[in-house]
C-alpha cells in the first residue's frame, strides 16, 4: 500500500498550522477589541490595519521578488479567515488587497509589478478594485467607463460603483471600455492612483453589514493617466478580471467561514454558561442537534474552501487558466457563504433575546455575514458559473 505513516494528505501543513495560531492570537488581540467599536461608529478599521502592516499580514499574496511575503493561497485563506473570525471588516484589507492587486499579479508589466506591488507589500498603499458599475452589476461587459487613447496617454471617464475601501486605498484596478464594438473583448484594465486629477468619491454607502470597511462610488472624470499604466495587452481587461475572481472568490469563502466560525465558537461558550429550568441549555438535545449541525456544515466549507484554495495555487503558479478552479471557486464562495448565513442565524437564535443586541457580537457577525452572498458574484450567477463548469 502507497502513501508515508504520517499520512499528510487532506490537513494543511504545519507551517500553515502554525501561521494560523498567530494570526489568531493577533486578532484576538488587536483586532478584537475594537469590532464592536468599528461597526458602531461605522469607521475604518485603523487599529486592525495598524496590527497587520506590523506583522506583514496586510498583503500576504505579494510576490517575494516585489517584497511582499510570498504566500501561497491556502495561507493568504488562513489569515483572512482568522481575522474575519473576530472582525468581518477588518478582514476585508487583506482580502481586498489581493482583489485589487491580483490583476497586476496575474497580467501586469514587469514595471507595473515593481511600481505598484513594492508600495502595498511595505504596507504604504491599499489595492481596491472597480468593476461593477451603476448599470452592470452581475453584467459586468455592460459597463459604460470608457478609456480614449490620446497620444502615450489614456483618457478615463465613468463611475464604478461598490468598490470596497474606496477612497482609503491609494491604487484601483479599473475596467474600461477601450472598444465599444467588441463587447467584453474591448474591455482592458488599468492601474489608476487616488492622487491622479479627476479622481473622486461619493459618500460612504449606508450599510447593512461591514461597516468599518467603506463602500464608496469612484468618480472618473477626464483621468488621463500614461499607457504604461494598462494592465495586459488592450482588451485583455476582461479576461484578466474573470481569472482574478476565479482565485478571489476563495477569500470571499475564507471571509465566510472566518465569520462564521466566530459565531459558533461563541454561541458554544454562551450555551454552556446560560442556564434554564435549573441546567446549561447546552444540555438540551434541541441545541445539542443546532450545534452538530452548525459544526457540520461550517467543516464541510472549509474543506471546500481549502481544497480551492490549493487548486487557486496550482493554477497561479503554472500560468493557466482552469475551468476546474472556476468551479471550485465558485461553489467554495457559494457554499461557505450560505453556511455562514445559516451559522450567524443559527448562533442568534442561541442566544436567545440577548443575541439580538449589539451587545453581543452575533448580531453583528449575522449582519456582517449577508455580504458574503452578494459580493463578487451573487450566489444566483455562483450557480450559474458553477453550472457552465461543471468538472
Amino acid at each position: 500500500m502507497a502513501g508515508s505513516s504520517d499520512f499528510d494528505l487532506y490537513r494543511p501543513s504545519e507551517e500553515h498550522d502554525m501561521l494560523r495560531e498567530s494570526v489568531r492570537a493577533l486578532a484576538e488581540a488587536k483586532i478584537a477589541p475594537f469590532a464592536a467599536a468599528v461597526d458602531e461608529e461605522h469607521r475604518f478599521p485603523q487599529e486592525a490595519l495598524d496590527a497587520l502592516v506590523a506583522n506583514d499580514l496586510h498583503a500576504v499574496h505579494v510576490p517575494e521578488a516585489y517584497g511582499g511575503a510570498g504566500a501561497d493561497a491556502l495561507a493568504t485563506v488562513i489569515v483572512i479567515e482568522e481575522v474575519a473570525r473576530v472582525c468581518g471588516s477588518s478582514s476585508l484589507i487583506p482580502a481586498v488587497n489581493k482583489l485589487g492587486s491580483l490583476p497586476v499579479v496575474l497580467s501586469g508589466s514587469e514595471e507595473l509589478k515593481a511600481k505598484y506591488l513594492g508600495p502595498l507589500a511595505k504596507g504604504d498603499a491599499m489595492f481596491s478594485y472597480a468593476l461593477s458599475e451603476p448599470d452592470a452589476g452581475s453584467d459586468a461587459a455592460g459597463m459604460k467607463t470608457r478609456a480614449v487613447r490620446d497620444g502615450d496617454f489614456w483618457v478615463l471617464n465613468g463611475v464604478k460603483r461598490w468598490i470596497t475601501n474606496a477612497g482609503v486605498s491609494e491604487y484601483y484596478t479599473v475596467m474600461a471600455v477601450t472598444d465599444p464594438d467588441k463587447r467584453s473583448k474591448g474591455i482592458s484594465a488599468f492601474v489608476v492612483e487616488k492622487s491622479d486629477e479627476g479622481v473622486s468619491f461619493g459618500a460612504p454607502e449606508k450599510k447593512l453589514g461591514i461597516k468599518g470597511s467603506p463602500t464608496r462610488e469612484v468618480y472618473l472624470d477626464n483621468v488621463r493617466i500614461p499607457a504604461d499604466r494598462m494592465i495586459g495587452a488592450e482588451g485583455t481587461g476582461f479576461a484578466t478580471a474573470m481569472k482574478t475572481l476565479d482565485h478571489t472568490r476563495v477569500t470571499i469563502a475564507a471571509q465566510a467561514i472566518g465569520i462564521a466560525q466566530g459565531a459558533l465558537d461563541y454561541a458554544k461558550g454562551y450555551v454552556k454558561e446560560r442556564k434554564q429550568f435549573g441546567k446549561p441549555i447546552a444540555d438540551f438535545q434541541g441545541v445539542q442537534f443546532m450545534l452538530a449541525d452548525m459544526a457540520m456544515k461550517l467543516e464541510a466549507a472549509r474543506q471546500l474552501t481549502y481544497a480551492a484554495a490549493a487548486r487557486s495555487e496550482r493554477v497561479y503558479r503554472a500560468s493557466r487558466t482552469d475551468a476546474d478552479l472556476t468551479f471550485f471557486g465558485a461553489a467554495a464562495k457559494c457554499f461557505a457563504s450560505d453556511v455562514a448565513m445559516e451559522v450567524t442565524v443559527d448562533a442568534v437564535q442561541l442566544l436567545g433575546g440577548y443575541g439580538y443586541t449589539r451587545d453581543y457580537p452575533v448580531e453583528r457577525m449575522m449582519r456582517d455575514a449577508k455580504i458574503t452572498q452578494i459580493y463578487e458574484g451573487t450566489n444566483q450567477v455562483q450557480r450559474i458559473v458553477m453550472a457552465r463548469n461543471l468538472p
